[in-house]
């Protein structure tokens, strides 16, 4: 039996096969020129036009939680095929104007590089801002940022899940640089570079930057095998 539910999009109650009470959101991170950055979608229709939000919306009553989350994601911002982890539900009786909603957090990250942004379905725009440049966001999406970013600071010290943010081939001060907006803070370059080495995590490539206009800087890449070990049973990183 289909139930009757509040539409976000349209502001209307209507007929339809989806869950009436809980819905998806999804934090994307990326890197660029140094900033952490995450992707936002802009509503085209409904109570919140013309706002900005993370990407998400409602849950078909005949697909699981991960592929919502992945149809939802590929319809807003041409987004697929990436690795969606679930952070957790957030449901505070006020969080939806409109009626008890619970939305159920995911958040991952990716190299921009590999993906063409295209906003569809109820979005008029998707674009990336920096972490510290955003714009008001709809209902509590302030506050799962928030916590999928604190569950990034946590994870990047036992994992080397920070690194899909990163080209194929990066600087020491890349890859630095990324630490430093990740955790908020600033860090000692000779240490930093120190116990980066010391893991056997980085391959030098051999080849420098090029059309730069400061001095070229090495290059290097991630040796796979330790990657995947580390993933695995990660390890202690502290600075």
């Amino acid at each position: 039996m289909k139930k009757t539910l509040i539409n976000d999009e349209t502001g209307e109650r209507k007929k339809a096969s989806v869950l009436s009470s809980v819905t998806i959101d999804c934090v994307i991170f990326g890197f660029q020129d140094g900033n952490l950055e995450v992707l936002l979608v802009k509503h085209a229709i409904g109570i919140r036009k013309g706002k900005w939000g993370l990407p998400g919306g409602w849950i078909k009553k005949e697909e699981g939680i991960d592929e919502a989350a992945e149809r939802l994601l590929h319809e807003l911002t041409g987004i697929k095929d990436i690795f969606l982890e679930q952070l957790k539900a957030f449901g505070e009786p006020d969080r939806f104007p409109m009626g008890r909603i619970i939305t159920i957090g995911y958040y991952a990250l990716i190299n921009k590089e590999k993906y063409d942004i295209k906003a569809g379905y109820t979005a008029s725009e998707a674009k990336w801002f920096q972490i510290n440049k955003l714009p008001e966001l709809i209902y509590d999406h302030e506050e799962i940022l928030e916590y999928s970013l604190q569950q990034l600071r946590r994870r990047v010290r036992q994992a080397p899940i920070g690194f899909n943010l990163l080209p194929e081939k990066f600087t020491l001060l890349q890859l630095m640089k990324l630490y430093e907006e990740i955790l908020g803070t600033e860090m000692d370059k000779p240490n930093f570079r120190r116990k980066f080495l010391r893991m056997k995590l980085l391959v030098d490539r051999k080849e420098k930057q090029k059309d730069v206009s400061h001095r070229a800087a090495k290059l290097y890449s991630f040796d796979d095998e330790i990657y995947r070990k580390l993933t695995e049973k990660g390890f202690n990183f502290e600075f």
